[in-house]
């Protein structure tokens, strides 16, 4: 792990070994530190902060720029390290890198425009003025399916606002970030300023909650464990960010641009293998053209090339272990028992290639039930499950019958139907004929139980930030 400066390993001496998806190999033996480590590394973020919050925003931007300059150096080499831990294609991950990059070179930027304010006083002799402080240390805690992005989605956003960070990164994805932390030390940051604990998730985030020298929590992960953050922040009042489990609806209406759709729907449900909180969940398509988007869409599935993200002209790589692929087979032998026919896939992926990773095919389901587990549950895994529907107004209902609203996603070529159906989605993301969401310069968030807050864009800087209001006399 990274604290201080330093690369050490747990306190307790204490090991585990991060594994290929795709081959079921040793990827690197990696500390498993536990509370004590996670309070040293509260110790160097406390200890740097007030050094790293009075330096102007240019020097810290000139900071973050060195990362993103390594980092932009060092692409081929981290893509690989993305791929061969977490499971994704390469092209995905050199997509996850450049958002990365964005990242640090936006907010190094916009945190120049911290602004504060001159307020007009109705009080003679009076002046009040507002600035903008970084809230002190965090603490985040990110999950494994965007190892990379979601290091910066947080760390540069706070560290460019004057924050500094102890970072928990996914059991199963803590290689990336200890490779990322190596950027940081090449970068030559302040010590103390951003540190990596990897290691015992339960004692790790206990120390964010009980440490009131922590003022921040931000957490990327499922809807229970981000509960369990928020119970334990509010003893100390800390801030939170939340970004929290998603359940996507995809509505296509009949109006569509079909290929065009298609092409984007494809695209959105196998992102990952599935393994995206803004993935394609629920498809829910107008009857008109149900029977031909099941047929086409499983022709696609049928297509695929799926294997190691690293081999040439692979579209889809492993789910990111054999818990997860025995999770979706529950949730389709749910659907199938209830009444839903498979179009494609429906099992895992056969033969010697496939047979040590963790492997399960690109999937289409149709006539899909909605008293299927997959409809209520977010499916995290290469499964397009497709519903029929009449009316607009029927649309909009199965879309927000559900707890959840991250991101949803309207097909059309009528943009009156577009801007309608747009507004009345309860979620904190539209996209109107377009699946692509995530953007340094825009927010990423959701609403219900999706989450509180935002990253990306000035609203992810605002996240890191607290106002003080100034009061000031004046003589004369």
């Amino acid at each position: 792990m990274f604290i201080n400066g330093q690369f050490q390993q747990a306190q307790g001496g204490e090991t585990f070994v991060s594994i290929n998806p795709a081959n079921g190999q040793p990827v690197a033996r990696i500390p498993f530190g536990d509370d004590r480590d996670a309070r040293l590394a509260v110790d160097a973020a406390a200890d740097a902060f007030p050094v790293w919050s009075r330096l102007s925003a240019a020097v810290r931007a000139r900071h973050l720029h060195r990362v993103a300059d390594i980092l932009e150096r060092r692409r081929g080499e981290m893509a690989l390290v993305i791929t061969s831990e977490e499971g994704k294609p390469l092209h995905e991950a050199q997509g996850e890198l450049q958002l990365s990059i964005d990242s640090l070179r936006w907010y190094g930027e916009e945190a120049r425009r911290a602004y504060g304010s001159w307020i007009p006083d109705p009080v003679p002799g009076r002046r009040l003025l507002t600035q903008r402080d970084p809230v002190g240390v965090c603490g985040a805690i990110i999950p494994w399916n965007v190892p990379c992005g979601m290091i910066f989605r947080k760390a540069a956003p706070a560290l460019a606002a004057g924050c500094t960070m102890v970072l928990k990164p996914a059991e199963a994805t803590s290689y990336v970030a200890l490779k990322i932390a190596e950027v940081f030390a090449e970068a030559d940051l302040p010590a103390g300023v951003i540190n990596f604990v990897t290691g015992k998730a339960s004692a790790i985030g206990n120390v964010f909650l009980t440490d009131e020298r922590v003022r921040k929590i931000s957490f990327t992960g499922s809807t229970e464990t981000g509960r369990v953050l928020l119970r334990g922040a509010a003893d100390h009042i800390k801030r939170t960010s939340m970004e929290l489990g998603g359940n996507a609806p995809v509505i296509l209406f009949e109006d569509c641009d079909l290929d065009a759709s298609l092409r984007a729907v494809a695209a959105l449900k196998f992102l990952n293998a599935g393994q995206a909180c803004i993935g394609a969940n629920r498809i829910y398509v107008q009857s008109s053209i149900h029977d031909e988007v099941g047929r086409r869409l499983a022709d696609h599935a049928r297509q695929m090339k799926v294997g190691e993200g690293s081999l040439p002209g692979v579209a889809m790589g492993p789910l990111v272990d054999m818990k997860a692929v025995e999770k979706v087979e529950e949730l389709v032998g749910d659907a199938v028992r209830k009444g839903a026919s498979v179009r494609a896939g429906g099992s895992r992926m056969q033969g010697e290639a496939y047979e040590k990773g963790s492997f399960y095919a690109p999937t289409v389901l149709t006539e899909v039930p909605r008293t299927a587990r997959m409809h209520d549950e977010e499916i995290f895994g290469p499964v397009a499950a497709l519903y029929a529907f009449e009316t607009e107004e029927q649309a909009v209902e199965l879309a927000n019958d559900v707890p959840y609203g991250l991101s949803a996603y309207i097909f059309t070529e009528n943009m009156d139907r577009a801007i309608r159906v747009g507004e009345r989605l309860e979620t904190g993301m539209v996209g109107i004929n377009e699946i692509r969401l995530g953007a340094a310069e825009a927010p990423f968030g959701g609403v219900k139980m999706s989450g509180i807050g935002r990253e990306g864009g000035r609203e992810g800087l605002d996240e890191y930030l607290e106002t003080k209001l100034l009061a000031i006399r004046v003589k004369g």
